[in-house]
């Protein structure tokens, strides 16, 4: 018999109010998600990973994660798998798993907003759309999806946006996939998924952001330490300041693999300006371009990318191939 597999791992969806620690804390553990079901779902196994806010996760977390993953959808029985985890990082893991379990079959990461001592707790609502979508043969071959509020959102195209509200979770500029309807998987278009052989993740990989009138000394303090990588949140369409510029050359000419990203929340990385610091003084000094992708998830694509021996074409390629494919409807 075909069974969803459902990972906890904590996060606000487990939490409750807890006097003595002064607020809400991991409490519901898997067995409570299960005796909260309806009757009606009956094909799904519980098991705990670890049960801890997303803020502690480390990338030994995810990585762990991951490999129990991976080993859960080559069970012939497992129809699809379901990881329950906090909001503050579901997105990177969720990136995570979209480019490294290869496989078809269906994996979802839900969680909750709202805690089970407040009123108006969507955890179980959440948790039992995404049961829907992994059980669902709709939802194959799409990668690993965020199931939150009733939509199904791609990995590589949804963020948190909002730090309070339940409709946090959006894919700007796409939209979600598709709609939870009472007991009805509704898709309205489909991504072609990108799947990047991974045994390892390289972790000396950092995120700088920037901003107005902000000097080079952390990128500089990285090539001391002979970082392998770092991912820029550059300006706009991934512009820097003229006196980044020196320092970004000698970064790439050390053997840092050094990404522009984009500061702004959608759109890709490009322009058509011919000043110091814009899109094509930066091509020229070598770097790789997150087409389309943000600072975080950006740095999750290229752990994964350094795990193994490639070159910067061959990173930039990863960076691309997938990215800006056309949608399939």
């Amino acid at each position: 018999m075909a069974i969803v597999r459902v990972i906890t791992t904590g996060g606000t969806i487990a939490m409750r109010h807890d006097a003595s620690a002064g607020g809400a804390i991991p409490a519901l553990r898997s067995e409570d998600f299960l005796k909260q079901l309806p009757q009606d779902v009956r094909a799904v196994e519980i098991e705990e990973y670890c049960n801890l806010p997303s803020a502690h996760f480390t990338v030994d977390t995810i990585w762990g994660l991951r490999t129990r993953v991976a080993e859960l959808v080559e069970d012939d029985e497992v129809q699809g798998v379901i990881v329950t985890h906090g909001t503050d990082t579901m997105e990177e893991t969720a990136y995570l798993l979209d480019l490294t379990v290869d496989t078809d079959k269906p994996i979802a990461l839900t969680g909750a907003m709202r805690t089970a001592s407040d009123v108006g707790y969507e955890g179980m609502a959440n948790l039992l759309a995404t049961i829907r979508v992994a059980a669902s043969d709709t939802a194959r071959g799409l990668g690993a999806l965020v199931v939150m509020n009733q939509e199904i959102h791609a990995a590589r195209q949804v963020s948190k946006t909002h730090t309070q509200s339940l409709d946090t979770f959006k894919s700007l500029g796409l939209g979600p996939l598709g709609r939870v309807d009472g007991d009805k998987v509704v898709l309205d278009r489909r991504v072609a998924r990108q799947h990047i052989p991974c045994s390892r993740l390289n972790q000396d990989v950092y995120l700088v952001k920037l901003a107005v009138g902000m000097d080079v000394a952390f990128l500089r303090q990285l090539m001391a330490r002979r970082a392998a990588g770092v991912i820029i949140e550059a300006l706009g369409g991934g512009r820097v300041p003229p006196p980044w510029m020196p320092t970004i050359r000698e970064a790439v000419q050390q053997g840092m693999v050094v990404v522009i990203a984009s500061r702004c929340p959608s759109g890709r990385v490009y322009d058509a300006y011919g000043y110091e610091g814009a899109y094509r003084d930066l091509d020229r000094a070598g770097v790789v371009f997150a087409e389309g992708v943000n600072g975080q998830k950006s740095r999750i694509m290229l752990m994964v990318a350094l795990g193994e021996d490639r070159d910067r074409e061959a990173i930039q390629n990863l960076f691309t191939v997938g990215l800006l494919e056309p949608h399939q409807s």
